[in-house]
């Protein structure tokens, strides 16, 4: 283990609670050393991590389905790595594994945080690693059992999902094609519909950027919304509502549009088009179905395999060091397809 004194963990940790969009000063740098895993613990190098809209949450303090990052704390983040030290049975060295790593280049996991890290081995003939990351990962675990447990598909529905060529939306999308729904997406900016037409195969696609949404709901929706998978909040979902059908289900994922509001978030204006559809709006948080994912993993897998689902990710190169400046991607609309911050080579 004398290799493992000579290296040195950076690691960012969170300094102060953001106001409004979260920037460098935000956050700070610190080294550590590496330690050797005690009995039954692990020693992770992070190779990449997953960046997503809900970790503007996790910054703020307050109530949630998640204690909130700490003062001084590591920041949390999914990730991939690579297992260089185990006295744990189940993780080799070699391993590529996923886990709750946090923005740091190395995670030392005692015996006692195994099971809450979420870690576990990834099987590269399923997916690659960056699709560990997106479709087979928690974004799509997100859009998998937020369409399919609380939208609850039929075919022919009509599927409007925001946020299309994000992480969440493109599985909710091609997931809804699969199943034999209509589809379309809100996204922003002319390439990234036209690539949720043209490559995932949604019907239509609606470019919020280029102004009237309602126009492109009446247009694309002309029999109504039956489920709504919403991403972003605001005034998008007031003019979804103002279309969905009788028996819609809107699913409450994420409010991006919301996150960096220095006032209290605005709640639906149109909400009373639940009464009158006889309508229902439930939130959806992954977690809730951390004992079914491998099954979630082993259908999309298949899909990824046939060709009926693809998986885009955007990575973002830099290591930790330029995990601020990647972040704010999510909230500008830079990203094309799931962030990924690659930190190591594998």
């Amino acid at each position: 283990m004398s290799t493992l004194a000579a290296l040195k963990n950076h690691q960012v940790r969170l300094a102060k609670r953001p106001v409004g969009s979260p920037t460098r000063d935000n956050w700070s740098f610190t080294t550590e050393d590496v330690a050797e895993p005690g009995e039954g613990g692990v020693l992770v190098k992070t190779l990449a991590l997953s960046l997503d809209p809900a970790m503007r949450g996790w910054m703020n303090e307050g109530k949630s389905y998640i204690p909130p990052v700490g003062i001084d704390e590591v920041m949390r983040a999914g990730g991939v790595g690579k297992v260089i030290a185990s006295k744990n049975d189940k993780f080799a060295v070699g391993d590529l594994v996923s886990a709750g790593l946090g923005v740091q280049e190395y995670m030392l996991i005692p015996s006692d945080q195994v099971k809450r890290s979420g870690m576990f081995k990834i099987d590269s003939r399923a997916g690659s690693m960056t699709q560990w990351m997106n479709v087979l990962g928690m974004p799509g675990m997100t859009g998998y059992f937020g369409l399919m447990d609380v939208g609850l598909p039929k075919p022919g529905e009509t599927v409007v999902v925001s946020g299309a060529a994000g992480a969440v939306g493109q599985t909710v999308g091609q997931l809804a094609k699969i199943k034999g729904c209509r589809v379309v997406g809100i996204a922003g900016g002319r390439a990234k519909c036209d690539w949720v037409v043209n490559e995932l195969g949604f019907d239509a696609c609606i470019d919020y950027k280029a102004g009237n949404v309602k126009a492109g709901l009446k247009e694309h929706c002309p029999k109504g919304v039956d489920i709504y998978f919403d991403n972003v909040g605001g005034e998008i979902l007031d003019d979804v509502l103002a279309r969905i059908g009788r028996g819609a289900r809107i699913i409450i994922c994420g409010a991006i549009s919301q996150y960096n509001n220095t006032t209290a978030v605005q709640g639906p204006k149109n909400y009373l088009s639940l009464l009158v559809n006889r309508a229902r709006m439930e939130g959806i948080v992954v977690f809730d179905y951390a004992d079914r994912y491998h099954l979630a993993v082993a259908e999309m897998a298949g899909y990824l395999k046939d060709g009926r689902m693809k998986s885009k990710e955007d990575i973002v190169g830099g290591g930790v060091n330029a995990f601020p400046e990647a972040l704010t991607k999510l909230f500008t609309g830079e990203n094309f397809g799931k962030l990924v911050l690659q930190v190591a080579e594998g």
